[in-house]
């Protein structure tokens, strides 16, 4: 019998692409809107919800929770998913947990700014909602964050990639290309190590392009400061272009030279991962402390460069500009890299195997908590966030 997952929200597609390569299991995903940079980023053929209105969307999911075996989530959907008294596992992707919303001002490590500035019944809401949870699952460097606080979790460092979308074969992009060029998809901001990277190419000798996309992340005044200090500095070998949607994304991969990936985590994330599938060199910084382990083994990674010295980048990028051999042995090496750790059918028995596992212990979605105990924390997330004494006897009838 196939054990039926409901996923609220999604990630840069990964759960969409898990799920076809599951064989005892199947998800189905219920995002959130896409607005502005989401609707590039998305693939356009998951079910949304049909408002940001986080009663809205609890109503969703209780209409449809029965027809379900097991809650999955990221993002805010764990708040959803308490709010439904389901047992769920959130699956932590970035600053979901490396800032979470039960501390105090929590923030990220790159910025100054608290990111989440949030009262004590809303911390203590979202503190119950990710003790609440069945499990919780991170990999590479968000493990490491996860770990501080949950004394139930597990690290996956497998990623299903879509090798249907991001392989070799793909459909090129037709546009003049003048001198070697790289491809940066990734958003500007500290936290992709954008600042890093331009300011590497004062030190470079070599004549290239650099296609980034015009894509800022701008939800605090930090990175609003970031954005406008940016825009006055850009190097002279970087092109600004406009927003691509996320089926056009290979199209960029299979025209450029090189991909640039992240120059601030140390690890590999999507950007990496699709382009060296495509059979292109990656430069993606790479922190030889952190640890990548697959089947209880540890791998290293193959990205350069292993610095975050501007010089050292400065290196790396001319050494690919300069030698296509060195770029032959480099895209080679990520290659056999990438196509171990985001194998879609070993990620998917992954998966497959812990869904059985769970559901085997916990035999239906529904956490059966009192009547009284699911009440609170609706009051509790009502009253946290500021909302009116008639939404709480809207509660009370429902």
């Amino acid at each position: 019998m196939t054990i039926k997952i409901l996923a609220i929200g999604d990630i840069s597609n990964i759960l969409r692409t898990l799920n076809k390569y599951l064989k005892k299991s199947k998800i189905h995903v219920i995002n959130f809107p896409r607005e502005n940079s989401g609707e590039f980023t998305s693939i356009g053929d998951v079910e949304e919800f049909e408002t940001w209105k986080v009663m809205d969307q609890v109503n969703k999911i209780n209409q449809i929770k029965n027809d379900f075996d097991l809650c999955i989530t990221t993002g805010t959907g764990e708040r959803i998913a308490y709010l439904c008294d389901l047992n769920y596992i959130p699956i932590y992707f970035g600053r979901d947990i490396d800032a979470p919303r039960f501390i105090k001002n929590s923030k990220e490590e790159w910025n100054d700014e608290p990111l989440h500035k949030l009262n004590i019944l809303e911390r203590l809401f979202y503190k119950n909602a990710f003790h609440n949870a069945v499990l919780h699952i991170a990999g590479l460097f968000v493990y490491k964050h996860l770990i501080k606080y949950s004394k139930n979790s597990l690290n996956n460092a497998r990623i299903a990639i879509d090798r249907d979308i991001f392989n070799e074969n793909t459909n090129e992009l037709i546009r003049k290309k003048n001198k070697f060029t790289f491809f940066s998809p990734n958003r500007i901001e500290k936290f992709k190590g954008t600042d890093i990277l331009w300011n590497s190419l004062k030190y470079c000798k070599t004549d290239f392009e650099i296609l980034q996309v015009n894509w800022f992340g701008e939800t605090q005044n930090e990175e609003k400061l970031f954005k406008k200090n940016m825009l006055n500095n850009i190097p002279k070998q970087v092109t600004l272009i406009p927003m691509i949607k996320y089926s056009e994304i290979p199209k960029y991969y299979k025209f450029a030279d090189a991909i640039i990936g992240n120059m601030f985590i140390g690890n590999h994330e999507l950007v990496a991962l699709e382009g060296a599938l495509c059979k292109k060199p990656v430069i993606s910084y790479t922190d030889l402390n952190t640890k990548i382990i697959i089947d209880n083994k540890e791998i290293k990674s193959p990205f350069l460069p292993q610095s975050k010295d501007p010089k050292e980048i400065a290196k790396t990028i001319d050494m690919l500009v300069e030698s296509s051999e060195k770029r032959n042995e480099l895209s080679k090496l990520e290659y056999d890299f990438v196509m171990e750790i985001t194998d879609p059918e070993k990620c998917a028995k992954w998966w497959d195997d812990l869904f059985e596992k769970v559901t085997q212990e916990y035999t239906t979605i529904k956490k059966n908590s009192s009547w009284s105990s699911v009440f609170f924390r609706k009051t509790l997330f009502l009253i946290g966030n500021r909302l009116y004494l008639k939404k709480l006897k809207k509660i009370l009838n429902h």
